[in-house]
C-alpha cells in the first residue's frame, strides 16, 4: 500500500485523484442504493439478491420435548448457486468501506504518531488491515467449528459427502471471505500500490480466491473451513509480530514462534487434506459425478484438489525457506562487519598508547614533536 498524500486542493470531479480520495464515500452511496431498494416493493426482489443469503432450504425434523408431546421443528440450510455472485459483490462493497474506516480512524492516527518511513508505513498499513481481518475471521470460523462440532471427530470432514447443504453461518462465512479477497483487487488502485508490489499481492489474492471458491463450489466446505481457521491463526501471529516489531525492533520473539508454527501448519494442512480427500472420499460409498446433487467425488477431481493444495504448500515453503536464508545471510554479514570493526578500533587505541611512551632520539624527531623544546634545551 502506498502513502496517500492529502492536499488542500480539490481535484477535478471524476478524476483519478478524486476517486481515490473519495472512494469510501462513493462505495457507501452505491451500497446505500441497494439498502434503499428494500423499501420499495418493485425493487425489493432485486435488492434482496445482493443483501441476503440465497438458496434457502427448510428441512423439517421431529423433535420431542417430552414423550406425550412430539413437536416438529424446522431447520434452515443453504446451498450455493449463481445468485451468490450478487451477494458476494455487495459484501465486497462492505469490505471496501470497512477497509477505509480502519485505515482512517485507526492506522492513520498511529502513523502520524510514530512517523514511520515510507517502507514501514506501507508494511504497517498492510499488517494492520490483515491483522484485523485475520482476527475476525479466526474468531468467527472457530465459533462455527465449535457450534457444528466438526472438531470432535476427523471423520466429520468427509462423512456424508457431498455437503451441499450448509448452515447459515457457514455459507455467510464463505460469502464474506470471497467478498473480502475480491475487494483487495480494487484496493490496489485505491491505495496507490507500488508497481513492484502489485505482482506479489496479486499472487496471494489469486491463491486465496481459488482455494476458497474451490472448497465452496466442490462442497468441501468443512475441510476448507478447518484449513482456513488454521491458516488465519498462523498469519495473524505473523502480522501481529510485525506490528510489534515496528514499535520496538528488539522484540522479535513473535517471528520465531511464527516460523515454528508455519512449518507445523503446512504439515497439518497436508495431513488433513490427504486424509480427507485421498483416503476419506476415495473410500466413501457415494462415488461418481452428479452436478445436480453437488457430488464431485471422482478420481480426477480428487487428484486435482490434492495437487492444488500440495503445490500451494510447496510454494509457501519455498518462499519461507528463501526468506529465512536471506535473513540468516544478512545477519551473518552484519556479525562479520562487527568483528572486523572491533579489532581495528583496539589496534588504533594500542597505537595511540604506544605513541605516548616513545622518546625522540634525533634532532629531527625532537623538532617534529616539540620544536619549542629544541630551542630551550642547553645540550643541543
Amino acid at each position: 500500500m502506498g502513502i496517500r498524500k492529502k492536499t488542500n486542493k480539490n481535484p477535478p470531479v471524476l478524476s483519478h485523484e478524486f476517486v481515490i480520495q473519495n472512494h469510501a464515500d462513493i462505495v457507501s452511496c452505491v451500497a446505500m442504493v441497494f439498502l434503499l431498494g428494500l423499501m420499495f416493493e418493485v425493487t425489493s426482489k432485486f435488492a434482496v439478491l445482493f443483501i441476503t443469503v440465497q438458496y434457502n432450504v427448510t428441512i423439517s425434523t421431529n423433535g420431542k420435548l417430552n414423550i406425550e408431546a412430539p413437536e416438529e421443528t424446522a431447520v434452515n440450510y443453504f446451498h450455493h448457486g449463481i445468485k451468490d455472485l450478487a451477494t458476494i459483490f455487495f459484501y465486497m462493497l462492505v469490505a471496501i468501506i470497512m477497509h477505509a474506516i480502519i485505515q482512517e480512524y485507526v492506522l492513520d492516527k498511529i502513523n502520524r504518531k510514530k512517523h514511520f518511513s515510507k517502507t514501514k508505513h506501507s508494511k504497517f498499513n498492510e499488517s494492520g488491515q490483515l491483522s484485523a481481518f485475520y482476527l475476525f475471521s479466526f474468531g468467527w470460523g472457530t465459533s462455527i467449528l465449535l457450534s457444528e462440532n466438526f472438531l470432535s471427530n476427523p471423520v466429520n470432514l468427509w462423512e456424508g459427502y457431498p455437503h451441499a447443504l450448509m448452515p447459515f453461518q457457514m455459507k455467510f462465512y464463505f460469502i464474506c471471505q470471497l467478498g473480502y479477497w475480491l475487494h483487495a483487487l480494487p484496493e490496489l488502485y485505491f491505495q496507490k500500490t507500488k508497481k513492484e508490489d502489485i505482482p506479489r499481492q496479486l499472487v496471494y489474492v489469486f491463491l486465496y480466491l481459488v482455494h476458497i471458491a474451490g472448497a465452496y463450489i466442490l462442497n468441501l466446505n468443512r475441510l476448507g473451513l478447518v484449513l482456513l481457521v488454521l491458516h488465519y491463526f498462523i498469519e495473524l501471529l505473523f502480522h501481529v509480530s510485525r506490528l510489534v516489531y515496528f514499535s520496538n525492533e528488539n522484540r522479535q520473539m513473535g517471528f520465531t514462534i511464527w516460523a515454528v508454527l508455519f512449518v507445523l501448519g503446512r504439515l497439518l494442512t497436508l495431513s488433513l487434506s490427504v486424509l480427507t480427500v485421498g483416503f476419506g472420499l476415495s473410500t466413501a460409498e457415494n462415488q461418481g459425478f452428479d452436478l445436480a446433487a453437488g457430488n464431485f467425488n471422482v478420481l480426477f477431481v480428487r487428484i486435482t484438489v490434492l495437487a492444488a493444495i500440495c503445490l500451494t504448500q510447496a510454494f509457501m515453503m519455498w518462499k519461507f525457506i528463501n526468506f529465512q536464508l536471506r535473513r540468516w545471510r544478512e545477519h551473518a554479514q552484519a556479525q562479520t562487519l562487527k568483528k572486523k570493526q572491533v579489532p581495528a578500533k583496539s589496534k588504533s587505541k594500542k597505537d595511540k598508547g604506544e605513541g605516548k611512551n616513545v622518546k625522540p632520539t634525533t634532532r629531527e624527531e625532537l623538532f617534529k614533536i616539540n620544536p619549542n623544546k629544541l630551542r630551550l634545551s642547553p645540550h643541543i
